[in-house]
């Protein structure tokens, strides 16, 4: 666990700036009908003041679009702003070695993680850590707290990416069952990145 909480502290001292426009899109299946909606959000990660979103367009039911997609903003917002309460660290969980594999063409060790506490930031599952980078590739889990009564479950699948000598969000997808019997599907697709490290000229 040294060895990623390193990682990212280098990452963080490296990493200056860096935006994107992510596509945000949720598909509801259930009663009383199937819908979708979609929205662009721009993002704007600077070090000295961290992230701010712009949402760029959006279309669909307005009711998805505030719930869902606008929620899902909000939800980063605030755990951007939480660092250490979100943080992958010993005093947030607990980690078990489960085995390893390639994952892309890259080695990586596989772990169980439990959080130690049911706080709405963490998530309890696998994570695929990159062997020479010490980077968190991908997660498989759920969250360690439902966000509502109306939500029975949540399977979230979460990948990073190597890009510009960082790893950086790429794709993320969660599939919630809600009580009255319907399938959401949030999927974020983190687009391409233009970044500036304390390396650049």
């Amino acid at each position: 666990m040294e060895q990623i909480r390193l990682h990212n502290r280098t990452q963080a001292e490296r990493l200056k700036h860096y935006q994107s426009v992510r596509h945000y899109q949720v598909e509801y299946r259930g009663f009383p009908a199937t819908m979708a909606a979609k929205m662009e959000v721009e993002v704007n990660y600077d070090a000295s003041s961290g992230k701010s979103f712009r949402i760029v367009s959006q279309s669909g039911p307005k009711f998805l679009c505030e719930k869902v997609l606008k929620r899902a903003v909000e939800s980063e917002k605030e755990a951007s702003r939480e660092t250490g309460v979100a943080a992958l660290t010993q005093a947030n969980y607990r980690f078990h070695m489960a085995g390893s594999e390639i994952l892309n063409g890259r080695p990586a060790y596989i772990l169980d993680v439990e959080p130690l506490t049911g706080s709405k930031f963490l998530y309890r599952g696998k994570i695929w850590v990159d062997a020479a980078d010490f980077a968190v590739a991908k997660i498989e889990a759920e969250p360690a707290k439902s966000p509502s009564f109306w939500i029975t479950r949540t399977r979230i699948r979460h990948t990073n990416a190597r890009t510009g000598g960082f790893w950086l969000p790429e794709k993320n997808r969660s599939e919630t069952r809600v009580r009255i019997g319907g399938t959401a599907v949030l999927t974020i697709d983190y687009g391409t990145y233009q970044i500036v490290s304390n390396g650049s000229s």
